[in-house]
């Protein structure tokens, strides 16, 4: 079964016609084989704030095959936007708003963007719904931004990067000399979800264990770096926390 774009190209909905090779931490669909000839345009649709800037800040630094030249809040931002279409558009799967995935994907691949679906929420469901709109790739927010990278580099037809990652947010003035709290294995695994986008529910489920045990690991986070005089007792002041020691990659 094919779907017909606005340009009058048949497109192969995912399941059908030639797959793309799949890593083992993603679902990737339908890719270009062919080399752009010049940098990938790249948009990014996340409503939360602080991660929209870190993620802007690693593609900025570290991935100079793509031109980050669009981010937004919300759809409207996106799709208002001078710079809209680009070649690619990374979208949030669970975007506060009302306008379905289906809907945001379709309206992508309609102007001529493929996209790549980043979501907290990696279940089955999720991924197919996506997937079967047009995205190109369904990616979990939990990736390194290496491996997200690497997924659009697959799925735009670009050449791996395999050079080193640089500094790619530099801690405040001031900071250079703080202390990073010595977290334990539970502590630092729920941390790193939490500020990748996870409910404290998600957490829990995430690690398989109680609701309890989750709000506690992160709870002794907080403590810890306020012992550190590193304040972190709003969900932002953790993700800039995470950032700033790492555990944001």
């Amino acid at each position: 079964m094919t779907s017909t774009e606005p340009s009058g190209r048949s497109s192969h909905r995912p399941g059908f016609g030639r797959p793309v090779a799949s890593p083992s931490w993603a679902t990737v669909g339908p890719g270009s084989e062919a080399p752009p000839a010049r940098r990938v345009r790249l948009a990014i649709l996340d409503d939360h704030e602080v991660l929209l800037d870190s993620l802007s800040s690693w593609i900025n630094v570290n991935a100079y095959d793509f031109d980050l030249v669009l981010t937004a809040h919300t759809w409207l931002q996106l799709v208002h936007s001078d710079n809209f279409p680009t070649d690619l558009v990374f979208l949030d799967f669970q975007l506060k708003e009302p306008v379905s995935i289906e809907a945001r994907v379709r309206t992508c691949r309609a102007a001529g963007a493929k996209v790549v679906v980043l979501s907290s929420l990696d279940t089955r469901e999720s991924r197919e719904r996506a997937l079967e709109a047009g995205a190109s790739a369904f990616l979990s927010k939990t990736l390194p931004m290496r491996e997200v990278m690497d997924a659009a580099r697959q799925v735009m037809g670009v050449a791996r990067d395999n050079s080193p990652q640089r500094d790619w947010r530099p801690l405040p003035a001031g900071a250079a000399n703080q202390t990073r709290p010595k977290l334990s294995a539970g502590e630092a695994e729920a941390f790193r979800l939490y500020v990748s986008g996870f409910s404290t529910n998600e957490v829990a489920a995430q690690m398989n264990v109680q609701y309890e045990t989750a709000k506690t690991f992160l709870r002794r986070v907080r403590e810890k770096y306020a012992k550190a005089n590193r304040p972190a007792s709003k969900k932002s002041e953790l993700i800039r926390r995470a950032a700033e020691d790492g555990y944001l990659q």
